[in-house]
């Protein structure tokens, strides 16, 4: 059988989703390939999205036209913005939410989504012409045709589980690897690696002493994570818990220590930095007495519980041992125990900011077969390789995003740019425009380019110009507006702060940490009608006008540094010079501008090993 399609993307996983549903949306006709419709979307460990940089790429998703901002806020079991104590910049939107409905939530929008077909299939080996690629063929022997492919293979390709000494292939517990499509990939000069990861045990809550154990319950505010999502939540608001490891727990650990895929030499690859498993931490910190877990729901209804915090690989019995030395599992019955995977992933400086390979036209990578890891990772980059892939296939400028419009776009940039030696996490630390990449105005940054596209619908860019007047208004009234010391000096004692020597402006006083537009609004008749003509969407607009009041000063800063380096980002260098020809430059500078070839002078500036004195020579060399 031969299928032909513009688009064809390779795992229906969080990169998979976006991408399919990204090129459908714009018009190309596209194929999605999973080995199994009923893990559509997926979630491989935590059955949770968002936390810290990652609820912030999830917004911008959301706002470019994605859905994992909708569906999460569909099935989510519980919401909690982290960070409150600290700047905007750095709140981050996280829920936990039921696995399973949020796979039939995936499955129910790509199956509705027109333009978009589901082949339930694997596929062994791309199909390659002249440096271009023309297809799949998948195992069941159907050729697949088509202009652009997207692989989203996550960890599938090549994979084994090791659960102690016991070593399984495949892709994820009970699912089968992808084989032979790594080296089919690889025969055309595209080079790869081995990449490691791990899930925890997951717990029988009826076996749980809870009341050994610290109830963390969510919050019920305004925030979503989608900009279209209002209302109450469909799906009843559950608790996390919280406890610590112990010495004894510590103990036990460190006898399954020499049966460790992590310690005995059985796993050569490396795993993620940030998330590690337990048996690291106990090796690591040898001196800290105790690590803490979180016991988080997998679902509205079942008894399935995640432990956070307690990755890992060791023997089965081992991880069970260990468990019940903790007072709040000293009856512990578990579905399945921990396990790592290994896998394999493509060096990612092999990509073009757009997603597509270098060496093979039209075949783009996202995911973690880029070294990264995360759903929100995963599926930011899906978004732009679908958007570019249908942009291949019917003509238009690439879509790229840069590191001050949004979080994905310094994703992207470090991917092509740095490369990877363990898997790459965001967080808010990796951007040097964080304040600019708030959580709150990701629809203010990226809609306008989205509805360009024609992947943010009408009624969503009716909905941001309607916020941006009512932000705008709220602004405009608190600068105008003077305030007299009779009038105000109680309210400003009565809120803790000091009391008004002559008229001022409001905006000099919503710039007191003490006030907010909604207390000092209450004081204020005519500045109160103006916050009750709010009737849609009224607490996201108001906080939006408060940080832009509170942090203009900053937020203007932080755009002027970042205006003045976008005239490095306009010297361009993409095949000028032939680098190891350039005798100016450090012999390292030479080695890794020719692997990279970057697109511009900003871009080199980023290369690691490339100086500054390097970059005034090809300063020297464009003529500037």
């Amino acid at each position: 059988m031969e299928f032909n399609y513009d688009v064809i993307v390779i795992g229906a996983g969080h990169a998979g989703c976006e991408a399919a549903a990204a090129a459908a949306n714009l018009g190309s006709r596209t194929c999605l390939i999973t080995m199994d419709m009923n893990k559509i979307g997926q979630m491989s460990c935590n059955p949770a999205i968002g936390g810290i940089a990652k609820g912030q790429i999830v917004r911008e998703i959301d706002a470019l036209g994605g859905w994992t901002g909708r569906v999460t806020d569909q099935t989510a079991i519980q919401f909690r913005l982290l960070n409150r104590s600290k700047g905007p910049a750095m709140w981050s939107p996280r829920a936990q939410c039921d696995r399973n409905k949020f796979i039939w939530a995936w499955r129910e929008i790509l199956e509705n989504t027109p333009n978009l077909h589901i082949w339930q299939d694997t596929v062994r080996r791309l199909l390659v012409e002249d440096g271009e690629v023309r297809g799949v063929l998948t195992v069941w022997g159907c050729t697949f045709r088509a202009k652009c492919v997207v692989l989203t293979a996550g960890t599938f390709l090549n994979g084994l589980m090791h659960i102690g000494r016991v070593m399984l292939p495949g892709g994820r517990m009970s699912e089968p690897a992808s084989y032979e499509l790594t080296e089919s990939i690889g025969q055309h000069g595209i080079s790869y690696g081995r990449m490691k990861t791990g899930t925890p045990v997951r717990i029988d809550g009826r076996s749980v002493h809870f009341e050994d154990m610290e109830e963390q319950q969510g919050e019920n505010d305004f925030h979503r994570f989608s900009f279209l999502s209002t209302g109450v939540r469909p799906l009843k608001q559950l608790p996390c818990w919280s406890c610590f490891t112990n010495e004894a727990c510590h103990e036990t650990l460190r006898k399954g220590l020499p049966d460790s895929p992590l310690f005995n030499g059985q796993i050569q690859s490396i795993g993620p930095r940030y998330c590690p498993s337990i048996e690291t931490k106990i090796v690591t910190f040898p001196d800290k007495p105790q690590h803490q877990l979180f016991l988080e729901p997998e679902g509205e209804s079942t008894q399935e519980y995640y432990l956070n915090g307690f990755s890992s690989s060791l023997p089965m019995n081992i991880q069970i041992e260990a468990l019940k030395q903790i007072p709040a599992f000293r009856d512990l019955v578990i579905y399945r125990p921990g396990y790592a995977i290994e896998y394999d992933y493509f060096d990612p400086t092999q990509l073009l900011h757009t997603l597509e390979t270098k060496k093979i036209k039209n075949l783009f990578f996202a995911g973690q077969v880029n070294g990264t890891t995360g759903y929100e990772e995963a599926a930011g980059q899906g978004i732009v390789a679908g958007i570019n892939a249908h942009i291949n296939c019917h003509g238009g400028a690439p879509f790229t995003l840069g590191r001050d419009e949004a979080y994905i776009g310094v994703l992207i940039d470090d991917l092509v740019t740095k490369g990877v030696d363990e898997p790459y996490r965001m967080f808010t630390s990796r951007a040097e425009y964080r304040i600019l990449l708030r959580m709150d105005d990701a629809d203010m940054r990226l809609t306008e380019r989205a509805w360009q596209l024609g992947l943010a619908s009408n009624e969503r860019h009716a909905l941001l110009a309607s916020k941006r007047e009512s932000i705008g208004r709220i602004v405009d009234f608190a600068r105008s507006y003077s305030i007299k010391p009779a009038l105000i000096n109680p309210v400003l004692e009565q809120l803790g702060t000091t009391p008004l020597r002559q008229g001022c402006k409001l905006v000099e006083l919503i710039n007191r940490p003490q006030i907010t537009l909604k207390n000092i609004a209450a004081h204020i008749p005519a500045f109160q009608r103006e916050l009750d003509r709010l009737t849609e969407r009224k607490d996201e607009i108001i906080e939006a006008a408060e940080i832009l009041i509170k942090y203009e000063g900053y937020i203007g800063r932080e755009r002027m540094i970042a205006d003045k380096l976008q005239r490095l980002e306009a010297i361009k260098l993409k095949g000028r010079f032939n680098y190891d020809s350039l005798q100016s430059l450090s012999t390292e500078a030479r080695q890794k501008l020719s692997k990279i070839d970057p697109e511009t002078i900003a871009q080199a500036s980023r290369i690691p090993g490339v100086s500054p004195s390097d970059i005034n020579v090809l300063l020297l060399l464009c003529g500037r």
